[in-house]
């Protein structure tokens, strides 16, 4: 049976690790993503490069770059997960923007999900208040479509928080993803109002880059993602950062679980 969500925060706190497909090839981060599955990860987010990744920082922008100029495309990062399906233990989402589903055809797209193993999706440039269109065709195919909250977003908590699937994905700040010396955000604050609201998990993301920065937010929130902190060491290893993933992802994911 594939993986849903809710698996990832199941008896302990959930660490979500973000790795952009085809960077630098797609086999390779095939190899990546089970190296996270092997290191304690519990959940993949899984990033389709696109040329205009709005939220993302230079990390993750310069990531998405060279997966497009290796060659990644749509159809090539579904094969790259069909692959290494039957190997997942931990749940696997896609983090993407609306234009690739748009333009591929929200069926066709959610179809091709179900038949890989992809359990959710994240699109941040995806207004809450137009989800509806998407999250019904996601809902067929068994999707859930997981909504992030922003330190903005005081006055809209309860009605995103009553709504949300899978998991909310709580912006730790401001901005672009991208590692952050300090975040400024009462998380604990934040949290305490949305599970006023909703027993859905949350998870803390944008700017989490050390197992204390981990460990800190995840003894109020239900699990961390980081992201360019990997996709940095991916930058700058290439292809042989195998190890260097494996070691960090583990750092982390012993913080959080206090080993």
């Amino acid at each position: 049976m594939a993986k849903r969500i809710l698996d990832a925060f199941k008896d302990q706190k959930a660490f979500i690790a973000y790795l952009m497909a085809g960077d630098p090839t797609l086999p390779i981060s095939a190899a990546y993503i089970l190296a996270a599955q092997e290191a304690g990860a519990s959940m993949v987010e899984i990033g389709i490069p696109f040329s205009d990744p709005i939220a993302e920082g230079e990390v993750i922008q310069a990531a998405s770059l060279r997966a497009i100029t290796a060659g990644a495309r749509l159809d090539g990062v579904f094969a790259m997960v069909a692959s290494i399906k039957d190997q997942m233990r931990i749940p696997m989402v896609y983090m993407t923007y609306l234009n690739p589903v748009f333009v591929y055809g929200y069926a066709r797209f959610f179809a091709h999900c179900q038949e890989v193993g992809i359990c959710g999706i994240i699109i941040p440039d995806l207004p809450y208040e137009e989800q509806q269109e998407v999250k019904e065709v996601a809902a067929v195919y068994d999707v859930e479509v997981v909504t992030l909250v922003a330190p903005t977003s005081e006055k809209r908590i309860r009605d995103i928080a009553e709504k949300a699937e899978g998991f909310l994905y709580l912006v730790s700040s401001m901005g672009v993803t991208g590692v952050r010396s300090t975040i400024t955000t009462d998380i604990s604050a934040m949290v305490a109002e949305i599970k006023k609201y909703t027993s859905i998990p949350v998870a803390v993301g944008f700017g989490i880059s050390t197992p204390q920065q981990a460990q800190a937010y995840a003894s109020t929130a239900d699990g961390v993602i980081v992201g360019s902190a990997i996709v940095r060491i991916i930058g700058e290893q290439g292809p042989d950062a195998t190890q260097a993933v494996h070691d960090y992802i583990k750092g982390m994911t012993d913080a959080i679980r206090g080993r």
